[in-house]
């Protein structure tokens, strides 16, 4: 039959969905939401568009190759933009520093701030280039399902020094605190505190300085509906509000896919959900193996995201696309978050402005926004049923008193996601914002395994597996499972 059945259709999901589909496989996606994309999801308000997903697009080169497996130009579907600066730090003291461009301009903004801190940034960026040869070149579209892939690795990773932390490895080349917020921030992007993060999740730096940050016009929705296109056209079926009730399990191989819509018949599958979920809720113990098991019961999630959406009815063109406003704390803030898990008064802030590159995405003269704040997951038991409203007042205020003036006054179609409703729309385990907390040990043959440990016909892609969340993670996390599914053969 070659038939291969991709559950979740998140970005992991539509790659493997479209990787399959080039090695001759009938495809079938299926996901429980409306719309594609997984978390990249998008609200559309009278002419305010909203991207509620990944926001920063790194390494297109990644989504360029789902495109040419069928001899396609992305620049067909999809309209990707550099976007400069890639970030905008806002500090306390009411200073910015802004990152991107070329080293020079980088060299230079550093100066203003720290001018001893020049010399260490090259050597912060020669390591973080070393680190990124390892471990995104050679190994992140590698399978890791063996110990000994692992141990291979051991002496490359210890002569790396990626048995530090992300902060202690920064910590190692830059003097200035506000240079160290700066570079060290990364991991958060991809769900990690940067004081427990390993530094192997340094590369994505070398990853920005590489390939630069982009942006879809017309926001992540138009991404994905770029991706879409390419799968009609090459005949993956698509269902939509769609879930999946259970898995038949047979001499070790998942030959049915039960759904609410009706069942599917399968060779391949291959699950886009969270591993914990997957796990706890699709596959028997019986039918797992004793690593499964172990990770299921204490492999940690990360942290929780609380997502503020509004418009403004003025625009804020002091506000770049992608700010990172940040707090008086940086250290116990984040271990108020990760570590005891309760909801601090202050906070530091990711806020998404795309009509700063596309006007489109908000009517004329307004503003779009996305405002991101980490937050505990659901092990808190914080209600946020009660603490929603009151959390996002106090994001606006501290907005409206640093970089925003009158905020308070302009602000239409407000709406705000919190963990509780992570899990609720995407089957996130204890609402976690990016599955399985990228920390050594839940890295590279100690997370969840792109081939299964469990029935042998089933892989998983995804934030929750090898290499890890990000746009670049997930999409890799897609090249791994082609690695281990052999083409049809006619």
């Amino acid at each position: 039959m070659n038939n291969a059945v991709v559950i979740g259709a998140g970005l992991g999901g539509i790659a493997s969905a479209l990787r399959l589909r080039a090695k001759g496989y009938n495809v079938v996606i299926i996901d429980q939401r409306e719309r594609l994309g997984g978390r990249a999801q998008q609200f559309i308000k009278e002419g305010f568009v909203f991207d509620a997903g990944p926001t920063v697009v790194t390494a297109p080169f990644l989504l360029e190759e789902l495109f040419s497996l069928f001899d396609k130009q992305m620049s067909d579907y999809i309209n990707l933009v550099p976007v400069e600066p890639w970030y905008r730090f806002v500090y306390p003291d009411g200073t910015h520093f802004d990152y991107g461009g070329t080293i020079e301009d980088t060299l230079e903004r550093i100066g203003e701030i720290e001018p001893d801190d020049q010399a260490g940034y090259l050597a912060l960026l020669a390591q973080s280039e070393a680190i990124f040869d390892v471990g995104f070149t050679q190994l992140a579209d590698k399978p890791f399902h063996k110990l000994s892939t692992m141990l291979a690795q051991v002496p490359a990773l210890i002569r790396l020094k990626c048995y530090r932390t992300v902060w202690q490895m920064v910590g190692a080349y830059l003097k200035s605190d506000k240079l160290k917020q700066a570079f060290s921030i990364q991991p958060l992007l991809v769900g990690g505190n940067p004081f427990a993060t390993t530094s192997i999740y340094s590369l994505i730096h070398y990853l920005e300085r590489k390939w630069g940050v982009h942006f879809a016009m017309g926001g992540t929705g138009a991404l994905v509906d770029g991706l879409e296109k390419l799968m009609k056209e090459q005949g993956i079926e698509i269902m939509l509000n769609t879930e999946v009730t259970n898995l038949t399990i047979e001499a070790n191989q998942v030959t049915v896919v039960h759904t609410n819509a009706g069942n599917l018949a399968c060779d391949k599958v291959i699950s886009n959900i969270d591993p914990k979920y997957l796990y706890r809720n699709l596959i028997p113990r019986k039918q797992q193996k004793m690593s499964a098991k172990i990770k299921t019961k204490h492999s940690s999630v990360s942290m929780g995201l609380f997502v503020l959406h509004f418009g403004t009815t003025k625009q804020y063109p002091d506000v770049v696309h992608h700010t990172i406003w940040l707090g008086k704390r940086y250290e116990s803030l984040l271990s108020d978050i990760f570590d005891k898990k309760i909801l601090a008064d202050d906070f530091s802030l990711y806020i998404h402005r795309p009509t700063a590159t596309d006007p489109s995405m908000a009517p004329q003269g307004c503003d779009s926004f996305y405002v991101l704040a980490p937050v505990p997951n659901n092990l808190s038991g914080i209600d946020w049923s009660v603490q929603e409203k009151d959390y996002g007042d106090r994001i606006i205020a501290a907005l409206e008193q640093t970089i925003m003036p009158d905020l308070s006054a302009h602000i239409v179609h407000r709406f705000a996601k919190t963990p509780k409703d992570f899990e609720r729309d995407f089957s996130s385990v204890e609402g976690s914002g990016f599955s399985i907390a990228p920390s050594f040990q839940q890295s590279a043959w100690f997370r969840f395994h792109n081939r299964a440990e469990g029935p042998d016909n089933l892989f998983l892609c995804g934030a929750g597996t090898h290499p890890g969340a990000g746009i670049p993670g997930v999409l890799c996390s897609a090249k791994v499972v082609d690695r281990l599914i052999k083409p049809v053969v006619i």
